[in-house]
């Protein structure tokens, strides 16, 4: 049996604009770590917490990695407990899924302690348990799936969640763009309207279809006419400094489309390869006019989920 195990899992895009709690995208060459080490006592235990200053509970039951990793052990009828080391490399309040990070990171480090380890599918259901310290009541998958498996991931059901990785089209690449701010998810959704009009109601049901569609199809002008949300992006676009220079700056740099990644701050815009550097930039320019620096990742679309590093 393995006695020390880490993982790493990838930061997320929730939403991806247009199919709000229901999609989700990795991103590459961003994300948290969780080092799980066996011990001889049952439980979870956390050592530290490394990496990004944050303020984040070290009580295992508190904890989205403590909470997720306890959920596995016990369906697990585990004999033995562990000892979590967890590595912070996603901004606290940033919109980029570092509760849910941590929580895949978690199981995956723990899971791999086990005698008989399941397969990254199974850990879905305990990488939620985490995550539903973060989002409160039934917890959503729009994070904890791309990070877990990677690539563009699309939710079904909501108690009973089942996951479909969807196709990446060719030639393009993500811009995501962090400004220095916090925004906690719990403040972005309590200002979330209970009702939503009919009419805007259908149009955003023919943006997620036409948008799953052009992935399909791969076909970059359906995804631009189709890579907007009517619903929860006008509720919360007030809450970042500049959110309309930032995406009037990436479309005018050639981006299909650019919205908040999951509650934000962060941005993101969809491009074709050939423009990131472009669209990076101008995203980058529009929040520095607003007095934001930021920090910035081009990733693919496909970008892999979460693994053992050693």
């Amino acid at each position: 049996m393995t006695a020390a195990v880490t993982a790493f899992a990838p930061a997320s895009i929730g939403n991806v604009a247009v199919g709000f709690d229901v999609l989700g995208q990795a991103i590459a060459g961003v994300g948290d770590r969780c080092t799980a080490r066996l011990t001889s006592a049952k439980g979870v235990t956390i050592k530290a917490v490394q990496g990004l200053p944050c303020a984040v509970p070290v009580t295992a039951e508190k904890n989205t990695a403590g909470a997720a990793a306890i959920s596995l052990l016990e369906a697990a009828d585990a004999d033995f407990g562990a000892e979590l080391i967890i590595h912070k490399g996603i901004p606290l309040g940033s919109g980029m899924g570092g509760s849910a990070a941590s929580a895949v990171a978690a199981v995956v480090a723990v899971n791999a302690l086990l005698d008989e380890p399941l397969s990254q599918e199974c850990l879905l259901a305990y990488a939620l348990a985490g995550e539903a310290l973060a989002s409160g009541a039934v917890p959503h998958a729009d994070n904890v799936a791309p990070s877990l498996l990677g690539g563009l991931t699309l939710v079904q059901g909501w108690s009973d969640q089942h996951v479909v990785s969807l196709p990446v089209p060719s030639g393009l690449r993500s811009v995501l763009v962090h400004p220095a701010l916090v925004l906690p998810t719990s403040a972005a959704r309590e200002g979330l309207h209970a009702t939503v009009p009919m009419s805007e109601a259908v149009e955003q049901l023919g943006a997620l279809a036409g948008f799953v569609a052009g992935c399909y199809r791969d076909d970059p002008a359906l995804i631009r006419r189709s890579l907007i949300d009517v619903i929860v992006e006008p509720q919360r676009a007030h809450m970042v400094p500049g959110f309309r220079d930032v995406q009037k700056a990436a479309l005018d740099a050639g981006a299909l489309g650019c919205s908040l990644s999951g509650s934000g701050p962060s941005m993101f815009a969809w491009t074709a390869d050939a423009d990131r550097d472009h669209v990076a930039a101008a995203m980058q320019a529009a929040f520095a006019a607003h007095g934001l620096a930021s920090d910035c990742w081009l990733s693919p679309l496909d970008a892999p989920g979460a693994h053992v590093e050693r």
